[in-house]
């Protein structure tokens, strides 16, 4: 339940499913909202960040203090809606100031029915997920309030994201395509499991025209489009309820087509090459994490959302189905794979964002990786 008349005294409480509690107050919509509290360090693009869809179901916690300075705008949305279940503020900027904001972010929060709460110490609520673990959580926000003990059982009622399967929720319902940017080069399937619309953009602009279609889509959907690629794309949820994805993309793998992955992807390939997937303590999110490419040895400072990770050996090739793989990238921060590559066939992922619409843009030759092997594979077949 929501509502949009507040003042700015509004009392909210945030509840944590281990009973820790922090008050502050409304921001944003009025009401009560469940999720997985989860924090992110970016320091900016947190417009790119409310409208990810990876973030549905979760409640995200902001470890920047100022929050809301630039307002909302209408170009840098990633989807369009907000997808977090709450947001969580310390300082929310009293007026926004930027030549493209059009309305602050209570406003935006308001509008959409976002219940957020702000006056928050977003630091030791930061510290106490990273000792704890994420974990659900809930804000209630109104001058009548439930007690203590009933807000923590509505809390400890609220499903778990472990074994949540969401890509169907947030994904297309039905086919859409993106042009090419300039001369069209090469069509590529998208699978939208929660994709983030400077995706497809990015391919776009590398001369590749983007069929994205829906998280339910078939092998005959896919090769209906002539793919040169097949791309399978960020998105929330536990990988391993995801059989429908998996099953995809072994058949994808079947067809030697090159392949794609990015975040949700990446598992999605390591459940595919025969790996399980794990839930991380309280996974990476934000835009500032350091990653190796093993394959260059380069370091890149790379941007994620990710709670679950690919279990797969680091310093070893492993045999799969599909031929021998590798991990090809880890996190500098703690050794999480943060990338696959297939050496028999053209196929690779990464767990982080290379699209990174608020930046950083070091990763952003992964694109050109998957066109040169669609080059490769179109001058083979020609060959052939």
């Amino acid at each position: 339940m929501t509502g949009f008349a507040k003042s700015p005294k509004t009392p909210a409480v945030l509840v944590l499913e281990d009973g820790r509690i922090f008050r502050g107050r409304a921001y944003g919509a009025v009401g009560e909202t469940f999720g997985e509290a989860v924090f992110s360090t970016g320091m900016t693009g947190y417009q790119e960040t409310l409208t990810d869809p990876s973030y549905c179901r979760q409640v995200v916690v902001m470890t920047a203090p100022h929050v809301g300075n630039t307002g909302v705008n209408d170009e840098d949305p990633e989807s369009s809606r907000i997808w977090v279940s709450g947001y969580v503020v310390r300082d929310p900027a009293r007026v926004p100031s930027n030549w493209r904001a059009r309305r602050s972010l209570d406003e935006e929060l308001r509008s959409q029915g976002v219940v957020g709460i702000s006056g928050v110490d977003t630091r030791a609520l930061t510290r106490h997920l990273r000792e704890r673990g994420a974990m659900r959580v809930g804000i209630f926000s109104g001058n009548a309030l439930p007690d203590e003990g009933t807000m923590l059982a509505e809390v400890r009622q609220a499903p778990e994201m472990k074994g949540a399967n969401l890509s169907e929720q947030v994904a297309a319902k039905e086919p859409y395509v993106v042009p090419a940017i300039g001369e069209k080069k090469f069509t590529v399937a998208a699978v939208d499991l929660g994709i983030k619309g400077m995706t497809p953009h990015r391919m776009a602009e590398r001369g590749i025209e983007v069929h994205v279609l829906p998280a339910t889509a078939t092998v005959e959907d896919v090769y209906a489009v002539n793919p040169d690629g097949v791309f399978f794309s960020n998105g929330p949820g536990d990988p391993a309820a995801a059989d429908g994805p998996v099953a995809l993309m072994k058949a994808v793998l079947e067809r030697r087509t090159p392949l794609f992955g990015i975040c949700f992807g990446n598992q999605i390939l390591g459940r595919a090459l025969g790996f399980g997937t794990y839930k991380l303590k309280y996974g990476h999110r934000g835009i500032n994490q350091p990653v190796q490419d093993r394959t260059t040895g380069k370091v890149e400072v790379t941007a994620h959302n990710h709670g679950f990770a690919v279990d797969a050996p680091l310093d070893k090739i492993s045999d799969t189905p599909y031929g021998r793989a590798q991990v090809s990238h880890v996190c500098l921060n703690d050794n999480v794979v943060e990338g696959l590559q297939l050496l028999d066939q053209p196929a690779f992922s990464v767990q982080y964002h290379p699209e990174a619409a608020a930046g950083p843009h070091d990763a952003a030759y992964l694109f050109d990786r998957f066109t040169s092997l669609m080059s490769t594979a179109l001058m083979e077949a020609e060959r052939a």
